[in-house]
């Protein structure tokens, strides 16, 4: 009887002009939960009968037809809750329950709605203040490096990875944002407790940014040859295409891994529609720097710091070939003071995009006293390296991306060799 009602109804609810001869989208399937949702909001009061209340059968009905009835309601809601708790005061208890479904109906059937005319800023009126989005990760990592004495030991990684992302929307301007993570590790059949990565406030103006608390931080002008990590403070972007990013708080990582740094940065990019490229200037001060057997020849003169200018540039000709390059300097240490990249591209995966491919060649020297915690997968772990890497990613499925690669080198301070195999599964949600 719920479907018999609610095929009654939208039926009746339509325009004297019948859609369903033309009608270009899809059938509701049966069981669908959104037959149920409505059949809840009829109840409440919120969507009611219309005409003669005469039906056309027990057939399915079309998403058009369901963004018809879902657009009345946003439309009607305020007004309907406001005749309704007037003569029942106790309808005002099922109010927050109706808005969530209703906004839940917003979120299924956005497209339908748009093609309706209603406008994406009503349907974010109606959005959930919290939404969570998330990436289940799985993670195979096998490094092997010589030892002097001519064995080669090999660690293993082989875990599975979940993070959540909750955004919880403050007002119109201000956000609040935060990633939790928790890890299972497969070679065990253990695993950890729910970590907060991060969390962190989020206030966003025309050309302006303001992000406090603990966020992400990465080295955007050397697309992260020198940092992906996280710090807390307080991080300003201004700019559009060209874009200013300053930046000020604590670290806690790299060579500062028995300390927590006093941190301070300034960025400087420019991105276009082939082009991107930055430079930018850190500086990091810690009472560890002098405990560096690799970092000065004569360490007890000079300041605890770590003063790191870096520059980066990529330039992608026609659709699908991108070169990259990046080099960082730290003006501090007096060995083992530079890094450098380049890469070489091929087209690339997206999530968005089903049987999207890309391939990669690159050269990288990462030294352990500028490149504290680089991006790439193969060394984000072994900084102290420099070698070819060669990598390729794939979605074989919207929302899925595959990655593997290897690397082969030696590091930097020993001279022996080295090499890392990867394989990375990510699916998003």
């Amino acid at each position: 009887m719920k479907k018999v009602f609610l095929t009654a109804a939208i039926l009746a609810s339509m325009t004297s002009v019948s859609f369903a001869a033309s009608n270009p989208f899809t059938d509701v399937p049966r069981g669908h939960w959104a037959y149920d949702a409505v059949e809840q909001l009829r109840q409440d009061g919120i969507i009611e009968g219309y005409g003669d209340g005469s039906y056309r059968g027990e057939r399915t009905i079309t998403r058009y037809e369901m963004a018809q009835m879902i657009a009345h309601a946003m439309d009607q809601f305020d007004s309907k809750v406001k005749s309704l708790s007037a003569n029942q005061p106790r309808v005002l208890d099922n109010v927050n329950a109706d808005k969530a479904m209703l906004d839940r109906l917003a979120a299924e059937f956005s497209d339908e709605l748009n093609n309706l005319g209603v406008r994406v800023s009503n349907l974010e009126k109606y959005s959930d203040k919290l939404k969570i989005t998330g990436e289940l990760r799985y993670v195979y990592w096998s490094h092997r490096d010589e030892q002097d004495n001519g064995s080669k030991n090999r660690n293993n990684i082989n875990r599975l990875e979940l993070r959540l992302f909750p955004t919880a929307e403050i007002n119109d301007h201000w956000s609040a944002k935060a990633r939790l993570t928790t890890r299972a590790d497969l070679r065990n059949d253990s695993i950890g407790n729910v970590m907060g990565t991060y969390v962190y406030a989020e206030g966003k103006y025309d050309n302006f940014q303001l992000n406090i608390g603990k966020m992400p931080l990465y080295s955007t002008n050397d697309d992260g040859l020198t940092l992906d990590d996280f710090f807390s403070g307080a991080q300003i972007t201004v700019g559009n295409k060209f874009k200013a990013i300053l930046e000020a708080g604590r670290w806690h990582g790299g060579i500062f891994s028995t300390d927590t740094a006093s941190y301070q940065g300034i960025q400087l990019n420019y991105s276009a529609s082939r082009f991107t490229g930055g430079i930018a200037y850190r500086n990091f001060d810690s009472d560890s720097v002098n405990n560096l057997a690799t970092y000065r020849d004569n360490n007890t003169e000079l300041e605890d710091s770590a003063r790191i200018i870096s520059a980066g540039a990529s330039y992608k000709f026609g659709s699908s070939v991108t070169l990259a390059g990046s080099y960082a300097n730290n003006t501090e240490a007096d060995r083992y003071d530079n890094s450098w990249s380049t890469q070489l591209s091929y087209k690339g995966a997206n999530k968005s995009q089903p049987n999207s491919w890309g391939i990669y060649v690159a050269y990288r020297r990462l030294s352990p006293n500028v490149s504290f915690a680089p991006t790439y997968l193969a060394l984000s772990s072994h900084n102290n390296r420099k070698g070819v890497e060669f990598g390729m990613s794939w979605s074989p499925w919207k929302n899925i991306v595959a990655d593997a690669g290897y690397f082969t080198g030696e590091t930097l301070t020993t001279k022996l060799d080295s090499d890392t195999i990867y394989g990375r599964v990510r699916a998003f949600f």
